[in-house]
């Protein structure tokens, strides 16, 4: 990524995985980075500009907004945080907490991010969601519709922001096996690092992609699950 020392960003979720391992590539690439989560303990104070928030609270968009005027005006929001777990037992406990997070929290924190960039006159939105997201899941399914709701919502935004004619980039991120601790069960392939991750991240936003697998070969998954027939995707 090119050095441009006036640039600015936030990434939501910055306090782990993949979005800690984004936020230090981009504050190398020359970023002013402002980095937000729910765990204090993890901030890096030193280094970047912080804001502890919780994507479930109602006040978490207020608490970005502080965090956008202290950066001044960020041209990047990368919304990272998420969570998931297998489920077999069909836990109800365990799909809302999920949904809390991947719905609710995503949708509040993407509607105040686009009405930001609306004001600000364009900008780029990116959001993590999952290659788990094109079909259904037996041992995830909370997880893998919720991610299915964040590819659409982006979608959404996309076509949206096309009609009304404004420069705002909406970048759908699909990583499929990453490891860090969100990463459950057994039998993963192609795994990926979080540092690894964030570099392909970082370079699909600079060359402007629209949709991004994680890592590139991950696509193939993609394709593979998007024209599997039904009959044979059931008896996976």
């Amino acid at each position: 990524m090119e050095q441009n020392v006036m640039r600015a960003a936030i990434v939501i979720g910055a306090t782990s995985g993949i979005g800690r391992a984004v936020a230090v590539q981009l504050a190398a690439a020359g970023y002013r980075v402002g980095i937000a989560g729910r765990r204090e303990e993890r901030t890096m104070p030193d280094r970047y500009e912080t804001e502890v928030l919780d994507v479930e609270d109602a006040g978490a968009c207020e608490r970005l907004e502080k965090l956008a005027e202290r950066l001044g005006s960020p041209e990047l929001i990368l919304f990272c945080a998420g969570t998931g777990e297998l489920n077999d037992a069909l836990d109800y406990r365990l799909e809302e907490a999920t949904n809390r997070v991947n719905v609710a929290g995503f949708t509040r924190v993407m509607d105040w991010a686009y009405r930001y960039f609306e004001q600000r006159g364009g900008g780029c939105l990116a959001a993590i969601t999952s290659v788990m997201g094109l079909r259904g899941s037996r041992t995830a399914p909370s997880y893998a519709a919720s991610k299915a709701y964040q590819i659409n919502y982006l979608e959404g935004l996309r076509q949206k922001a096309f009609h009304q004619k404004l420069p705002i980039r909406i970048v759908d991120l699909r990583p499929g096996s990453v490891r860090t601790a969100m990463m459950k069960g057994e039998g993963h392939f192609w795994i990926a690092s979080a540092e690894q991750a964030a570099r392909c991240i970082c370079k699909a936003i600079e060359a402007r992609r629209t949709v991004q697998y994680v890592t590139p070969r991950w696509r193939i998954v993609g394709l593979l699950l998007r024209w599997m027939p039904k009959w044979l995707y059931r008896r996976m």
